[in-house]
């Protein structure tokens, strides 16, 4: 075992965030380099290869393998390939008229891609809080209708599910559009049915760090609208309707072909990708019973958690991530500051307290490695080193 190594806070908003070096790695974060070791090089440079030999880099025909695969997957007639996840909530959000003076209600604890896709539209952000299950507490939602109010965007953070079939009751009700922001919670269901699915669109990321990734940024909008997906395709390709002919104002915000060489690649493993990660999730939290200082987040029987982050509440937060970082476990905390209550965002006009679960799990969440290639052994280390830490 490392030596225990120096660690240092900094304090921001009164929330204690802390710092430390890993020495000798046992747990990693991140699964990239075992997802795209040396075998799979080869296949992929053939295509990349015969890519570059055609010219056909943009809107090209491994993106319309890609986005056909994507839909097979989940089961939807449409996937519009974009250049991020952020795109897909903004240009889903933009198709369906949101625009300048609308409110669009979203939850607090969500990243800044949620919020900002919103404001980049001229629309204003409306925040509920969570529940402990990380979605949305779709009690306050109906609370934060105005006559402004034009979307929902429910996020399944962390690989959670929100109620969807109350959130699409409460839409259907008061006649607003449903954006899912499924960034987080790719081949998630509830109730059979996969996220990103119920609204009228769904967003999801293809950025590194989700399990479907392709060497960058990326984008995917899912709907089973066909007029909707014929105007994002012309928005997400500066409004062209052909080569020579403008339908309206739009964007360049297409999913590299590149990129989609990437994701034909890995989009037939999603249900794999799925259940290893599920299987292991499920496995880590019956090992985790019985500490009486660690809380569980809620969990729901007809939804399937995708576990894109394995979280955890825990005594002595910041305490049990230095001890467990001194022992080669990357944990994280997602996220540490409230999005609320960041210096960037005190335009909404919050202040601290308006938002009490998303503050508490701010203090007290901590956040494990869990992925598709986390064995039982893995977890067994993370859950001993847990238990050492509180028994000493």
């Amino acid at each position: 075992m490392s030596e225990a190594v120096a660690v240092k806070f900094r304090e921001v908003n009164g929330f204690t965030i802390p710092f430390c070096k890993i020495d000798e790695v046992k747990v990693p974060w991140s699964y990239l380099p075992e997802q795209f070791n040396e075998k799979c090089f080869e296949p992929i440079f053939a295509e990349m290869k015969k890519l570059v030999q055609s010219g056909d880099y943009t809107l090209g025909k491994y993106l319309t393998e890609f986005e056909t695969r994507f839909a097979q997957q989940l089961k939807v007639k449409h996937a519009i390939g974009v250049n991020s996840g952020t795109d897909a909530l903004k240009l889903a959000l933009w198709a369906l008229g949101v625009g300048h003076g609308d409110e669009v209600i979203t939850a607090a604890n969500t990243f800044i891609a949620t919020v900002g896709a919103i404001n980049e539209l001229g629309a204003k952000p409306v925040l509920v809080d969570c529940t402990d299950d990380f979605c949305l507490d779709v009690e306050q939602v109906t609370q934060a209708i105005t006559n402004k109010t034009k979307a929902i965007i429910p996020v399944h953070l962390t690989g959670k599910v929100a109620n969807m079939k109350q959130i699409m009751e409460i839409a259907k009700h008061y006649n607003l559009a449903v954006v899912e922001d499924a960034c987080q919670c790719m081949y998630g269901k509830f109730e059979d049915k996969h996220t990103g699915t119920y609204g009228n669109a769904g967003a999801f990321s293809l950025h590194p760090l989700k399990a479907l990734n392709v060497w960058g940024d990326g984008g995917v909008i899912i709907t089973n609208d066909d007029d909707l997906n014929q105007k994002l395709r012309s928005i997400r390709n500066h409004g062209l309707i052909n080569r020579d002919e403008i339908g309206m104002f739009g964007v360049n915000s297409r999913l590299d072909t590149l990129h989609a060489i990437i994701g034909n690649w890995l989009v037939d493993s999603l249900p794999q990708i799925s259940n290893a990660r599920t299987t292991m999730g499920n496995y880590f939290l019956e090992c985790l019973k019985g500490i009486p200082q660690i809380k569980l987040p809620i969990s729901h029987a007809d939804r399937t958690h995708v576990f894109h982050l394995f979280i955890m509440f825990a005594e002595r937060r910041d305490e049990l991530y230095t001890y467990c970082s001194e022992r080669g476990i990357e944990v994280k905390v997602h996220y540490p500051i409230p999005l609320y209550q960041q210096q960037g965002l005190q335009v909404l006009g919050y202040k601290p307290g308006d938002f009490p679960v998303t503050d508490r799990h701010a203090k007290s969440m901590i956040s494990f490695p869990l992925h598709q290639y986390i064995t039982k052994e893995h977890v067994h280390y993370m859950v001993n080193v847990i238990k050492e830490f509180y028994e000493n």
